[in-house]
């Protein structure tokens, strides 16, 4: 069977949308570069992208990874097209062409390089997860994280997105070309602020001056994003090839909703994003708290309670009446009211329309996957609503079950000695491998990981309290809290 590509494109128009800039004899220039291109890029900023790209203009994207290979020898061969396909009550799919190229940096920095230094790059954009920005726990860079030290005393290439970022801004800098405008669409609150905040203090490291230029000129919108992409399988695979008789190595699959929240910052001269249904907004912050508090938290947990429970996917553990009612009585009595929610928000209503997306039987969204780099999602997702509540004297027992899921949850890959995906995977792994299954003995252990629980919170006694009764319950009951069957 044929593949996807740019010469097989044609024989898929008025059989599903196409880019149809592709068949032109002149195509977009590359004006974009996106450091970090997953699933979630590909169903989401890809797709904005692609959409942009219906009014003109030169933003095709070259996307770079760090350093696996896997998506370039994927989609390399299929001149970068790959098919999305949206599967919620209704299905549909679009081949989206945004993507001109896919380099890989520790193999082709000077390639990549290239593409950051061309005056032609305008924007830059990354989605690395929350660990590629090397932060420590005040959301401020990290100068003693390995990679950060090896890329400030190395003389080889860079190898973080910092460090590489730097590089390039640096480059500009000296051959008098503005920066390029940096935008981070990970789960980080905070992002804009916070990555600017790295790239400037990595450059004070290493170039006064170019720190200088880049406090007064860069620019780094903040940013919220959301839609479910889970991973790729061969259930996929199949669907899309019987859709469009083409081999595509590497479709994408995500629900229906999709929303993208930028900072109202960027230069004059960007794609059609906001004709593709970003919404730019004076205050992403309000936009953000919500989507961790209403969506992420509830998600986390439902990965850890999820998993202890024996389900595999998202929609399993939504079929689970306790669960469920678990889920919905945490975002009413301590999500909800642990924060001031933007006045366009209706969060009752948000909150149920996240419960069916997470009911959507189309997306198989699997928990293992949810749950990986616990210790760093956490500390975005479930921490600053559990401080937020203890300071407002609200209560705290459901999302402490959260946490005390999450302990667990390490406690049983080790003891199951399966892998755990997550940047702090030797130490969590080597608390679990002193617990005992006594909550006074096991929770301080966890507790004490100050990389994850800063002193303020792990040291709190009602916090204490609240993750020791609900990791007694858990490795006692094995069940959910009373509360979950309906008392309050």
């Amino acid at each position: 069977m044929k593949q996807l590509n740019n010469q097989t494109l044609a024989s898929l128009n008025g059989k599903l949308p196409i880019p149809a800039y592709r068949l032109a004899e002149q195509q977009p220039k590359i004006g974009i570069v996106h450091i970090g291109p997953g699933a979630f890029f590909r169903g989401h900023q890809a797709w904005y992208t692609e959409q942009a790209l219906q009014f003109g203009g030169d933003w095709a994207i070259s996307a770079v990874s760090m350093r696996s290979p896997d998506v370039s020898q994927a989609l390399s061969p299929q001149d970068g097209l790959y098919t999305l396909a949206v599967l919620d009550a209704e299905q549909s799919y679009q081949v989206i062409g945004s993507v001109a190229e896919v380099l890989i940096a520790s193999e082709q920095y000077q390639q990549v390089q290239a593409r950051l230094t061309a005056a032609s790059t305008k924007y830059v954009t990354l989605t690395i997860t929350e660990k590629g920005y090397c932060l420590n726990n005040a959301g401020k860079l990290d100068l003693k994280h390995p990679q950060i030290q090896q890329d400030l005393t190395g003389t080889s290439q860079p190898i973080t997105a910092v460090g590489m970022l730097f590089s390039a801004l640096a480059a500009r800098y000296q051959a008098n070309i503005a920066p390029f405008c940096v935008v981070s669409c990970d789960n980080l609150t905070d992002n804009g602020h916070k990555l600017r905040g790295a790239i400037i203090a990595y450059a004070e490291q290493k170039n006064a001056t170019v720190a200088n230029w880049l406090a007064q000129q860069l620019i780094c919108p903040c940013t919220m994003v959301d839609s479910i992409t889970p991973a790729t399988d061969d259930a996929l695979r199949a669907q899309v090839t019987e859709v469009l008789n083409l081999t595509d190595n590497w479709p994408i699959k995500r629900e229906a909703f999709v929303q993208w929240v930028i900072e109202d910052i960027l230069p004059a001269d960007r794609p059609a994003w906001q004709q593709a249904g970003v919404i730019y907004a004076q205050d992403v912050s309000a936009f953000e708290k919500a989507k961790l508090r209403l969506l992420n938290a509830p998600h986390s947990t439902l990965a850890y309670v999820g998993s202890l429970l024996g389900y595999e996917t998202v929609f399993d553990a939504m079929q689970d009446p306790q669960l469920v009612d678990f889920i919905e009585q945490m975002i009413t009595d301590e999500l909800i009211p642990s924060f001031k929610a933007p006045a366009e928000l209706d969060v009752k209503q948000y909150s149920q329309d996240i419960l069916a997306r997470f009911r959507n039987p189309a997306i198989r969204h699997l928990l293992s996957q949810i749950a990986w780099d616990g210790s760093q999602k956490l500390p975005m997702r479930v921490l600053p609503a559990i401080s937020d509540n203890l300071a407002k004297g609200q209560p705290i027992a459901k999302l402490a079950y959260a946490i005390a899921a999450w302990c667990r949850f390490i406690v049983k890959r080790y003891n199951d000695n399966e892998k755990l995906v997550d940047p702090l995977a030797e130490p969590l792994l080597a608390v679990a491998a002193q617990c005992s299954g006594k909550a006074q003995i096991d929770v301080p252990l966890f507790l004490a990981v100050d990389a994850v629980f800063p002193p303020g919170l792990s040291l709190n006694p009602e916090f204490q309290q609240a993750v020791v009764a609900a990791y007694h319950q858990i490795v006692t009951r094995q069940a959910l809290p009373a509360a979950a069957a309906g008392a309050r």
